[in-house]
């Protein structure tokens, strides 16, 4: 069991991510105010002290703690501090995210320190960004100065605030109100507020005060036990779960070729400009989360120098798993106006492109745009802190056993030759996920349009497609408009419109299509079945006869409906579904035109009339 303490932005993000597991786990809030719908999760609710906290984790046979409560909570940080160490359990801390500290505000250690930095100052009217809860310890200086505090318009907070005889005519509410507008009515001397991360808003916050040159003073977030295992995103909160809990997910996270490619480009620049070798070396996600990869290797040759990576897919079936990112990193120095331009070039084992619609130039090499811009951002940062003037930077990707790889994509349908893509939108391969099956989706369909198809053809996979091919052979339709949705239908939809498709071809198996008929636009078995009552519906409709009508509720599965009702008897009874399956994707189609074909277990084909 995990227990969960959250209330904050990051507990709702670690709750979302415990529920992909399946399992059961804990969540625990103070207070009743943030909203959460759980379905594995169960709810907690009201503030433990050491023995209660202690109490929970015992009777619910709890095994790791994770730490998602605001960052000024500080009792209850060492409430769970205590408690993890007395019952031995380890602690995650989901933490938030720091912008660099401003120089050009006061950084106070706390609120005594604020005050007494606010008395110097000649501080008489003050606008307190700091919550509710800091009325209490703030009273010496708003019973002497004029202050305003900006709280939740709830009753419970208006309730605190009326305890500590604070004067409610100087109380603000959140979100009634912009931070500008509640500066012009105020005008104050200046503002404080708290060392709160991004999520709590810190920089949207003080900008507004910046603009007008009013002082900020930020009381510093609280230094967190020393005990706790700190995270900063969702990978990094799966890694340690899979390291602490390995049972807890069923299937593990990796990192795509993009982020062991980035690694290995940082950790050889690093090696040319500081002389160094290093075991392992930390990169940021798109989502701007750190992560470290280990550094397999380091070689220097008369150009540059080559550093390779590992790459590690978690349980995906992605056929680079356990293979070596290897990139060669070369550097010409002189002084440049802007940052040092990069080049990417294609290794071994890296494919070049040769069609169009991928966003790449064709005979480039086959090095996705978030991959480049990872890399790009992580050299230039490099450079910046070395000091160096450099000019450009040679960046060569290779993969070991590449070619042969490829063969196993896509890749030789999108017309990429030679090797492998280098890849990844976020940095994170999920194993069998529907985000790379509908970024693939895209891919297909914009390399389809690029190289002149007036058609797309879209079917649920390989036999459908073969199919499909035959019944449409006078249409000499290539091959990239050819287009497998699996079960996305209505993203594929979506997609083929986005891109400009104004004729599209759907081929439709019975058992999706019965699925579709009722506005399932994701057939995935996990999440929509076979619905009988909906088929008795239809035979009812279409005058099927009394040994049909009490078959069917008998049915496993769809395609047994072929045996069931024949098409030459009742062809009203498939021409109803696809009249359903149409009206489900109408709303998806804007002005681009559908043609929907029914096919059978033998292939025969049955039109939409």
């Amino acid at each position: 069991m995990i227990l969960v303490f959250g209330g904050t932005t990051e507990g709702r993000l670690v709750a979302r991510v415990l529920e992909e597991a399946g399992k059961p786990f804990l969540y625990s809030t103070k207070g009743e105010g943030q909203e959460m719908e759980l379905v594995h999760g169960k709810r907690l609710c009201g503030a433990m002290n050491e023995e209660a906290m202690a109490d929970c984790c015992s009777e619910a046979s709890v095994r790791l703690i994770v730490d998602a409560a605001h960052p000024f909570a500080v009792q209850l940080h060492q409430t769970i501090a205590a408690v993890a160490a007395r019952l031995g359990l380890p602690v995650i801390r989901y933490e938030r995210k720091y912008p660099p500290r401003n120089p050009d505000f006061v950084w106070c250690d706390d609120y005594a320190d604020a005050m007494q930095k606010m008395e110097l100052a000649g501080v008489s009217r003050l606008l307190a960004w700091t919550g509710v809860n800091t009325i209490r310890p703030l009273r010496p200086f708003w019973s002497a100065h004029e202050s305003f505090f900006r709280i939740l318009n709830r009753e419970d907070s208006r309730r605190i605030a009326s305890d500590q005889g604070f004067p409610s005519d100087h109380l603000l509410f959140y979100q009634e109100q912009s931070d500008e507008s509640m500066i012009r009515q105020v005008l104050p001397d200046a503002i404080l507020t708290k060392e709160s991360g991004s999520s709590g808003f810190f920089e949207e916050k003080t900008a507004a005060a910046l603009q007008k040159h009013i002082p900020v003073y930020v009381i510093k977030r609280p230094v967190l036990p020393d005990s706790f295992l700190c995270v900063y995103g969702e990978f990094g909160l799966r890694r340690e779960i899979y390291r602490l809990l390995p049972d807890f997910f069923d299937l593990h996270c990796g990192l795509t070729t993009g982020a062991c490619a980035t690694a290995a480009a940082k950790a050889a620049l690093h090696k040319i400009l500081y002389g160094e070798e290093i075991p392992s070396m930390e990169i940021q996600l798109p989502s701007g989360e750190p992560v470290v990869l280990p550094v397999a290797s380091v070689e220097a040759d008369e150009t540059g120098v080559a550093c390779s990576v590992i790459k590690e897919a978690g349980d995906d079936p992605d056929v680079t798993n356990g293979c070596r990112i290897k990139v060669h990193v070369s550097v010409v120095e002189g002084e440049t106006e802007e940052e040092p331009l990069i080049r990417f070039q294609a290794g071994p084992g890296v494919g070049t492109v040769t069609l169009p619609g991928l966003g790449l130039d064709v005979g480039g090499p086959a090095i996705n745009q978030t991959p480049r811009r990872m890399m790009e951002t992580e050299l230039h940062r490099l450079v910046v802190a070395s000091g160096r003037k450099i000019s450009s930077i040679w960046v060569t990707v290779s993969v070991e056993h590449g070619e042969e790889l490829a063969k196993r994509t896509f890749n030789p349908k999108l017309g990429i030759v030679g090797g492998i893509s280098i890849i990844g939108t976020s940095g994170i391969v999920r194993p069998f996920s529907s985000e790379a099956f509908v970024a693939s989706i895209r891919k297909e369909v914009q390399v389809a349009k690029a190289v002149g198809c007036s058609q797309l053809v879209i079917n649920s996979g390989a036999k459908s497609e073969r199919y499909l091919k035959t019944y449409l052979a006078d249409r000499s339709i290539p091959q990239q408009g050819f287009v497998h949705y699996g079960n996305f239908i209505g993203a594929t939809l979506q997609i083929a419109v986005e891109v400009g498709f104004r004729y599209i071809v759907m081929g439709l198996m019975l058992g999706k299509a019965v699925k579709l008929a009722e506005g399932a636009l994701d057939t995935h078995s996990k999440k929509v079945i076979m619905n009988r009552d909906y088929l008795l519906q239809v035979a009812k409709k279409t005058s099927c006869s009394a040994d049909i009508l009490s078959a069917i509720p008998s049915l496993t599965l769809a395609r047994e409906l072929w045996q069931l009702i024949s098409p030459e008897i009742y062809p009203e009874f498939y021409q109803m579904i696809l009249q359903d399956c149409y009206r489900s994707c109408a709303p998806l189609l804007q002005s681009a035109h559908l043609e929907l074909l029914l096919i059978s277990e033998e292939g025969n084909v049955i039109p939409l009339g």
